[in-house]
């Protein structure tokens, strides 16, 4: 039995709302997703997802329920329930009824309806494909959808018979545009429509506000690597007929109607595009004359709208922000943009009504995880209206700071400090540079304690500090700071965040003994160089890492990629790709390094993560691979994510401790 004291202990602990749990690999991946939050019209519900982890002896996935909250906080219950998942809900136009995504039935994802007022989902489509996205029309009577082209009669026999060979980039399945009806015809069913049957990809798509017009996206196929290929087009509902509306040498989508019909804005790249993008709106006239008008560029040229007011003079619109995140409008006589709010956090997946009055949002910070909020208009604070990770808050997490330095050449960097849980200042403790990915990617200040494949929460608890920098090259410091790595890989932003180690040290905060370096993708591409540059780490991790840029143009599903930042193929330039691929620097290496890689990853394919094992071991370089069945270029599992961050764990306790 456990002695008075230890009882004593745990009663206090209890007492004052501190869970006695530990922060743990296993507890990260308990961390729930909270997502999708839509605001009802009249402001006073909202629904969202909450999808958590389900693990068995014969399970580890994921599984996502809908929820609905009031819009003061008061109530808070799930709607959906089951072994399959429920996602995307949307309110129909009237308030009365939601729809959503479900695989329930023979696993491809299907538009659901559940009235309000009472009993179980309806089921509305029924096609061979899974529908991707939905969106109700304005009187409530149709959705508009997309699904991929369904296997032929053909194919699927092919398929049975192991006759299924294919021919790579050929015969793709293109998402067309669909309209089915809500209500049943004579003979008791729903008869889809198709909108597009051209040889296109439809990516993203808006109704007109009076319902006659569809906008849509659509690019020459679903290849990622075609994206520079996005054009806006739209679709009369009653006729099919297809009108261009953007189709320059720019990259155009994310479609949206003013309310008053007389705009269609359209998200617009460079021309031509850049994989280190840069966009802006532009506001085209749907009468079919008229000069297209663009906005402003915003400060990081990555504007993420939001939606209208309803008179149709403003648009809002959401972007990262150095570390954080900003909320910003623009007005559209003047073309004047105007930060509304900024938030030393992340807010993500903001909904709001039509009449601009409510706004639903998922808002997370270092210490505090993901959660549905609300604000309306004019009030200065919002209100938290979900609950899926109060546990999780209670456990302490270690303090995260904005730390900012000069790199080599006075550039100023920033970066996130994460300190040792109870850090008593003077101590010296291990540091590990963590290395984001992209390398247009960002560090914000999101929660820690969640899933991924580094347990940063658990780290902390066990006395490391982690400096995650956005090196030039990263997203959230606008444009030129975005492109200033252009055919630089591993040159100044090495630079960027060695200065930041060597700032952190000079905090007196980091032990210059004990050095870890570790990131995924792009951030493994710089861990990788990193060990052919430096021997100060005592450890490494290489996470899906780019190693060998001439053979990742060659099996990666994005070849025009590294072509784009380094200005041409590796038969043009071979003495540049040499330069800057760890493969042809890697001799001399003596790092312990940790390789991780999934086996299913077609964005940075495992044999980059072969060459770099096998390169380390033939020059007995302590080294090991962690190979993830099943996972594409991010682990989606949850025992597969607690593989990745245990042996993360395990890697630098072993060489830093």
């Amino acid at each position: 039995m456990p002695s008075i004291r230890v009882l004593f202990l745990l009663v206090s602990l209890f007492s004052l709302g501190v869970s006695a749990q530990t922060w743990t690999p296993e507890l990260q991946a308990k961390l729930k997703a909270v997502g999708s939050p839509n605001v009802s019209p009249d402001g006073k519900r909202v629904v969202y997802t909450i999808n958590e982890t389900v693990m068995a002896a014969d399970k580890s996935e994921y599984n996502t329920q809908v929820w609905m909250a009031t819009a003061d906080g008061r109530e808070n219950y799930q709607l959906t329930f089951g072994d399959k998942s429920s996602t995307n809900p949307k309110f129909s136009p009237d308030g009365s009824a939601i729809a959503f995504t479900s695989n329930r039935k023979d696993n491809r994802n299907q538009i659901f309806v559940l009235r309000l007022s009472g009993g179980e989902a309806e089921q509305i489509t029924d096609g061979k494909g899974s529908v991707a996205n939905f969106e109700w029309s304005p009187d409530g009577k149709w959705f508009a959808f997309t699904s991929a082209d369904a296997k032929s009669a053909e194919e699927e026999a092919n398929d049975k018979g192991r006759n299924d060979f294919r021919w790579y980039e050929e015969n793709y399945k293109l998402a067309r545009l669909y309209v089915v009806p809500i209500a049943k015809d004579a003979a008791g069913k729903r008869e889809p429509k198709k909108l597009t049957d051209v040889n296109r990809n439809v990516t993203a798509f808006d109704w007109s506000r009076d319902g006659s017009r569809i906008a849509f996206a659509h690019v020459s196929s679903p290849s990622v690597n075609d994206w520079p290929t996005s054009d806006v087009s739209a679709v009369e509902v009653a006729t099919g007929k297809i009108t261009p509306v953007a189709a320059t040498d720019a990259s155009e989508g994310g479609p949206n109607y003013s309310p008053d019909g007389k705009w269609l804005a359209i998200s617009t790249s460079d021309g031509p595009p850049r994989w280190a993008q840069s966009d802006r709106i532009v506001l085209h006239p749907t009468s079919g004359g008229g000069t297209p008008q663009s906005m402003p560029v915003s400060y990081d040229a990555a504007p993420s709208v939001i939606g209208w007011s309803a008179d149709s003079s403003k648009m809002m619109f959401s972007e990262a922000k150095g570390t954080g995140t900003a909320m910003y409008t623009i007005d559209v006589a003047a073309g004047k943009i105007t930060e509304m709010h900024y938030e030393d956090g992340v807010l993500t997946a903001t909904d709001m009504t039509d009449d601009g009055q409510m706004f639903a949002f998922v808002s997370q910070h270092t210490d505090s995880p993901p959660e549905v909020y609300v604000i309306r208009s004019g009030t200065p604070k919002a209100t938290q209206i979900s609950s899926g990770n109060a546990d999780h808050k209670k456990i302490q997490v270690g303090k995260t700071e904005v730390v900012k330095w000069k790199s080599k050449d006075g550039r100023e960097i920033e970066g996130l400090l994460t300190y040792p849980n109870g850090y008593t200042a003077g101590t010296k403790v291990p540091l590990i540079l963590n290395i984001h990915g992209g390398p247009a990617g960002v560090f914000q200040q999101s929660y820690i304690g969640g899933r991924g494949v580094y347990p940063l929460a658990t780290f902390a608890s066990k006395g490391y500090a982690i400096l995650r920098p956005n090196p030039r090259g990263s997203s959230g410091y606008g444009t030129e700071f975005r492109r200033a790595n252009i055919k630089d890989w591993g040159g100044m932003d090495y630079e960027d965040l060695m200065t930041g180690v060597d700032h952190v040290i000079g905090m007196g905060v980091a032990d210059a003994n004990r050095l870890g370096v570790m990131g995924w993708s792009y951030g493994g591409y710089m861990t990788s160089m990193i060990i052919t540059k430096t021997k100060r780490f005592k450890a490494a991790s290489a996470g899906a890492p780019v190693t060998n840029l001439m053979s990742f143009n060659g099996t990666a599903d994005i070849p025009s990629f590294v072509p784009d930042y380094f200005g041409g193929d590796q038969w043009n330039d071979p003495e540049t790709y040499v330069k800057h691929s760890a493969m042809f620097n890697i001799k001399g290496v003596s790092t312990p390094t940790l390789v991780q890689h999934g086996e299913a990853d077609i964005r940075v394919p495992i044999e980059q993560g072969y060459q770099l094992y096998m390169a380390l071991k033939r020059q007995n370089v302590p080294t090991r691979m962690l190979i993830l069945p099943r996972q594409p270029h991010g682990p989606n599992e949850p025992k597969m994510q607690i593989a990745a961050m245990q042996s993360n764990l395990d890697w630098f306790e072993k060489y830093l401790k």
